[in-house]
């Protein structure tokens, strides 16, 4: 038996004018799947990675990586979810913008009552990653409560969380961002300092603000613009976690000089590493769910889009207008 469903598919990669709305079928989950209809779908810069050919992936591609709605079918073999299920993912492969899909369960979470739908689907991808950082890529020396942390793009989905769930661990988190207005928005999630980096130089006041040490971390998702000023961010066995490339991939990098500034550590972490099996993905949901349900860490989900107007929301995204989470609604 096959159903409807309309979905966002790409034909090959390029601009936002490539998302075309399409209607697809459906069918039914095999073993170790399930057949998801979905309530909200969240939005991410790895989709304008996806979309645009910086990862490449075969065509025709229907984009998106986190949702949350309602488990319609359960294939063979998957125990952890039944019919009825409220829940959620951040998952590979891509897939998420649309009506329903037939997905593996693995990854799938079941979401709290407590959590609505939308901000289930604002916060999985970026809250797990927010957690993976700040839970488990740490410095050698570890992170103690008034450790200072530097985190570029502070004002955007991963960093609000991040800036709240750092504030809750007893981190002083110093921010970046491009705009005086999204530098208040930080502080206002928890933040200990934000800097402008559009108009400072943002390795020269981490120094100040540190008192000349530096940081034992840095987690950069904006790449190229940012990679050399995080590196001179750090102290001494310091650790520079890139994540993303918001300004582009990172150039070459000259090992020697991770000597000759102080035995630095960097790594390329990716969050689908960290949710390979079932029980890790749980563990770490689990982590993220405890944190929002005590209210220590609030999803801002600051923009909405029909999934017809996912386009707009491309744009919008890659011009830096947005700011903390933004979902696709399917009303």
């Amino acid at each position: 038996m096959t159903h409807k469903s309309r979905a966002i598919r790409i034909d090959r990669q390029g601009g936002p004018e490539e998302l075309k709305l399409v209607e697809v079928e459906v069918g039914e989950p095999g073993p170790g799947e399930i057949r998801v209809r979905h309530h909200a779908v969240g939005l991410n810069f790895i989709d304008v990675y996806q979309r645009n050919g910086l990862y490449p992936f075969p065509m025709p591609l229907q984009l998106g990586m986190e949702a949350a709605g309602v488990v319609e079918a359960v294939g063979e073999g998957v125990t952890h979810l039944a019919a009825g299920d409220r829940v959620a993912y951040a998952s590979q492969p891509p897939g998420a913008y649309c009506e329903l899909r037939v997905m593996p369960a693995r990854c799938v979470c079941r979401l709290p009552d407590a959590i609505s739908f939308e901000t289930g689907a604002a916060m999985m991808l970026k809250g797990l990653t927010a957690q993976y950082l700040l839970r488990k890529t740490l410095p050698a020396e570890g992170l103690q409560a008034g450790d200072f942390v530097l985190f570029h793009a502070a004002a955007g989905g991963v960093g609000l969380i991040a800036c709240q769930w750092a504030k809750a661990l007893g981190l002083q988190l110093i921010g970046t961002a491009g705009s005086d207005a999204k530098c208040e928005l930080a502080l206002a999630h928890g933040a200990a300092h934000c800097i402008n980096y559009s108009r400072e130089n943002f390795a020269e006041r981490v120094r100040q603000i540190t008192g000349g040490q530096g940081v034992k971390v840095v987690y950069d998702s904006v790449g190229k613009d940012t990679f050399e000023g995080s590196l001179n961010c750090l102290r001494p066995f310091g650790l520079l976690a890139s994540f993303g490339n918001g300004s582009g991939l990172v150039p070459p990098v000259n090992i020697g000089q991770l000597g000759a500034k102080g035995s630095l550590y960097i790594t390329r972490p990716t969050l689908f590493t960290h949710i390979a099996t079932r029980e890790s993905t749980q563990a770490m949901a689990d982590d993220l769910f405890g944190v929002v349900r005590s209210g220590a860490v609030k999803i801002p989900v600051e923009q909405r889009y029909r999934l017809a107007d996912v386009q707009q929301a491309h744009r919008d995204l890659e011009a830096r207008k947005t700011t903390g989470c933004t979902v696709l609604t399917l009303d």
